[in-house]
């Protein structure tokens, strides 16, 4: 087993199967990675590891809180069995660029070759918010202004950015203020003024808001249609892991405390796409049994937290799940077994 320094969550089992690295005895452990617990990434893996273990598949021992490139990396070189992964990842570390631009091309890409994904899902998408009281009723309200936009790097604050720039041509630094802080910072932030807005990560309903609006109503700010459809759009859509998310007025909750600044009610934003991968050598058997088991929980997890029903599980258009294209990771063949005899359609270039 190996030991990641932080919290573990396990359910123990006995089972007699293989993973990547060759068969284990009777009693199985699989190590695992995600990040924090309450996100969606989190609860799908902890999710794994209860009915896993319910169903003597698989002793999953998840190590919570974890820095997902270096997660992705663990399982493309064997040291991790199962890991979160946004799609973007994989395919950074292909090229060898980003945080991989250490590796170099052709090592990165030969490690990315041993990558599988097991299913599809997001972590929601990006908006704009501000508390109703600043009277604010477009995206051009933001010029000027403060907004949190994200942590001191990464991706999520790349895309934030981006969401300004498709929303009103907003560029951080020249048409408004950003401020980046750790996210351990930002329930504060959401609630002490210090900011005039934030452009959020969230799923429906999301914790960020339900903090919000214990605080005071809240406006959420929608990218219209013509900014989902732009050129700019386009090529944002186009990189691996980003994909466009629309949620209905009647989904976000909060039917009292939030106003929806759209032009029909439906909420646009930039979303990231997520998968859960395993190294290639893992064997079909074990995968299948998974998948299968995955397949057949989808009702109790979409009940694990509120928002879960809305997360993409299950979704197979490319489009939305950000498979194909420039993305080159393919399902693990155990998982398209699994997923084909359960009736459902894998798009071919994902197999």
């Amino acid at each position: 087993m190996i030991n990641f320094g932080k919290r573990l969550l396990a359910a123990s089992f006995l089972a007699a199967i293989g993973t990547s690295g060759g068969a284990y005895a009777q009693t199985v452990n699989l190590s695992a990675e995600t990040a924090g617990a309450t996100g969606v990434p989190g609860n799908v893996m902890g999710h794994m590891a209860d009915v896993l273990g319910e169903m003597k598949i698989a002793n999953l021992q998840v190590a919570q809180g974890q820095t997902l490139t270096n997660s992705v990396r663990n399982v493309a070189q064997g040291k991790t069995d199962i890991a979160s992964a946004p799609i973007i990842l994989p395919f950074l570390l292909s090229r060898g660029v980003g945080p991989y631009g250490k590796l170099g091309k052709e090592k990165g890409a030969k490690l990315a070759s041993n990558l599988r994904a097991l299913w599809p899902y997001n972590a929601g998408g990006l908006f704009g918010f501000a508390y109703t009281n600043k009277g604010w009723k477009s995206w051009e309200d933001f010029r000027g202004k403060s907004i949190w936009n994200g942590p001191p790097r990464g991706a999520a604050l790349t895309n934030a950015r981006q969401v300004g720039v498709m929303a009103a041509g907003l560029k951080d630094g020249k048409d408004y203020k950003g401020v980046q802080q750790n996210w351990g910072q930002l329930t504060t932030t959401l609630v002490d003024g210090s900011v005039d807005g934030f452009i959020l990560p969230v799923t429906w309903p999301h914790p960020y808001i339900t903090t919000m609006t214990a605080a005071g109503k809240v406006s959420a700010f929608s990218l219209s249609k013509a900014a989902m459809e732009s050129s700019l759009a386009k090529k944002l859509f186009s990189v691996p892991g980003n994909i466009p998310i629309i949620v209905n007025r009647k989904d976000m909750g909060f039917e009292n405390s939030l106003t929806l600044i759209s032009e029909d009610d439906k909420l646009r934003g930039l979303g990231t796409a997520f998968t859960t991968v395993v190294h290639q050598k893992m064997s079909f058997d074990l995968v299948k049994k998974i998948v299968a088991t995955h397949i057949n929980t989808l009702d109790r997890l979409k009940k694990r937290t509120a928002f879960m029903k809305s997360v993409g599980l299950a979704e197979m258009d490319p489009k939305k799940t950000s498979f194909c294209g420039k993305s080159k990771l393919k399902f693990h063949s155990g998982a398209v077994a699994a997923w084909t005899e359960a009736g459902y359609k894998l798009p071919a270039c994902a197999k």
